[in-house]
């Protein structure tokens, strides 16, 4: 039987960041995932990395405060598949007022520590670019700084990271059962490839299984949590592009929420998200009509052009499992996160509540450290300086990176060597591997997706369907051909088998 210092359980992102921040301070980690990496909460985001303006309203100000300071970090470490992004708030003048709108940009330009993105000032609608899409009415407005983030990639980086320091990565792994004894655990996992289970030893737990916290507790009958989550599922609709410039837009609705409009996917605008509570089982959520005519109507109150549901050409959706501040209104409810130790009989499983995208890489650093007196290992924390994947791009300037792949990549056609340049980073030589043509790039899918790209996701980022590389780490499903699904899965099922 193999003991393992931690077994992480759990494949989003904070699962993702635990085991890559343990594994770094040589821990033995297992990390194990019943689904795909970032099937569900963790590929379901806005894909932005952000301070989140809007929760200076409830006043937490140390939550926008280290989302901020992690905003920058993240964007050194990751500058391919994350980078920044100009927002602009178009001011309803029926909604909160100009000076308050002021202060809060003020705070947010200052709490966090600001160094490499540029700060908010007021813009003139009517003559900046940006307000040729809205309607007239909105003259005025006021423009800042967040990132965006390939989400689903992020949380595989991490993955990849971990797995390169020893991590051993179990996907499509669900944790079955798990038995308290004394100093130590038993942990039960089966295989959904293989169908082959098998039993570890583990000197500590960490339950990252997001909408499926309190789900794996309970399979500890010993368990006594303090804590409990909120399941609110948030959705999005992706439309035609509703506009030709880079610039998001956040728009102010009249329920107190807020609406983002996003360039997505060069063809399209995104646009989210909803907060719908839920106590239905977590994982086949879909999006309901009211929620396509909810972000429908509001974005319609700022755009020119009508957006009907009938516009949408993709949607997708998922849960959040919001730490439970007892907050009576689901928009409300904190981002911030719980991390709850429980220590009986010597055998530590650590749970996490809540946490947002931003702040995953410090809510790692903090679990870890909890965990530094029951497992007796002395290495501090690690990751804040150290680039992800492909990250490694020298001064994290991306764009003199794109021109270098120009003039050693010169046979690419420009749209897919940015792609490439794009997710794969600095790595991008280990997916073209020995191509020197268009034509070596092996088979052609349809869109930009071929052989070589496919075998390199499969190999060495786990990914085991068509949607998993269509949908996660890509969005190529955009892109291709309709039939190109069920297409790539028949090749994927002739070329590999991974039972």
């Amino acid at each position: 039987m193999s003991t393992y210092d931690l077994v992480v359980i759990g494949g989003g992102i904070n699962g993702a960041g635990i085991a890559r921040d343990a594994a770094g301070r040589g821990l033995k980690v297992l990390l194990c995932e019943k689904d795909d990496l970032a099937q569900h909460t963790s590929s379901a985001s806005t894909k932005l990395i952000h301070g989140g303006l809007r929760y200076l309203e409830h006043y937490d100000f140390m939550l926008v405060r280290h989302a901020l300071l992690e905003r920058e970090v993240l964007l050194k470490a990751a500058p391919h598949i994350i980078w920044p992004m100009r927002f602009i708030l178009p001011h309803h003048k029926a909604l909160r007022p100009r000076w308050l709108i002021r202060l809060g940009l003020f705070l947010y330009d200052n709490i966090g520590g600001r160094k490499l993105l540029p700060g908010s000032h007021g813009v003139d609608l009517t003559t900046h670019e940006t307000g040729e899409a809205l309607k007239k009415e909105f003259t005025n407005g006021f423009e800042y700084s967040d990132c965006w983030v390939q989400d689903a990639r992020l949380v595989t980086l991490n993955v990849m990271d971990a797995a390169e320091r020893g991590c051993d990565v179990r996907i499509r792994t669900e944790c079955t059962d798990i038995i308290r004894g004394d100093g130590q655990w038993q942990v039960k996992l089966t295989s959904h490839l293989t169908k082959q289970a098998e039993t570890i030893d583990a000197k500590a737990i960490v339950n990252a299984s997001g909408p499926w916290v309190t789900k794996t507790l309970d399979l500890d009958e010993e368990h006594d949590s303090r804590y409990a989550t909120r399941l609110v599922k948030g959705s999005h609709v992706v439309v035609p592009k509703l506009f030709d410039h880079p610039y998001t837009y956040i728009f102010q609705n009249a329920d107190n929420r807020i609406l983002f409009a996003v360039p997505y996917e060069t063809d399209y605008t995104l646009l989210g998200t909803t907060d719908v509570e839920i106590n239905s089982e977590p994982g086949t959520e879909q999006i309901e009509t009211k929620e396509i005519e909810y972000i429908c109507k509001n974005a319609s109150e700022y755009f020119e052009k009508n957006i009907s549901p009938e516009s949408v050409v993709w949607t997708y959706s998922g849960v959040r499992p919001l730490y439970d501040d007892a907050s009576d209104n689901a928009s409300k409810v904190t981002r911030d996160y719980k991390l709850d130790l429980d220590t009986r009989k010597g055998a530590p499983i650590l749970s996490v509540y809540g946490g947002k995208i931003t702040t995953y890489r410090k809510l790692a650093e903090q679990a870890v450290d909890m965990l530094k007196p029951e497992l007796g290992f002395t290495a501090d924390d690690w990751t804040a300086p150290v680039p992800l994947p492909g990250g490694d791009i020298p001064n994290a300037d991306f764009d003199k990176f794109l021109a270098h792949c120009v003039t050693r990549f010169p046979w690419m056609d420009d749209a897919l060597r940015l792609d490439y340049a794009r997710n794969y980073g600095t790595r991008i030589n280990n997916v073209l591997g020995d191509a020197t043509s268009m034509d070596t790039l092996g088979h052609h899918f349809g869109g930009p997706l071929y052989q070589v790209e496919v075998e390199y996701l499969i190999n060495h980022e786990w990914a085991r369907t068509a949607q998993d590389i269509l949908w996660r780490r890509s969005k190529k499903g955009l892109h291709t051909p309709k039939d190109c699904e069920q297409t790539l899965q028949l090749w994927i099922d002739e070329h590999f088998d991974f039972s």
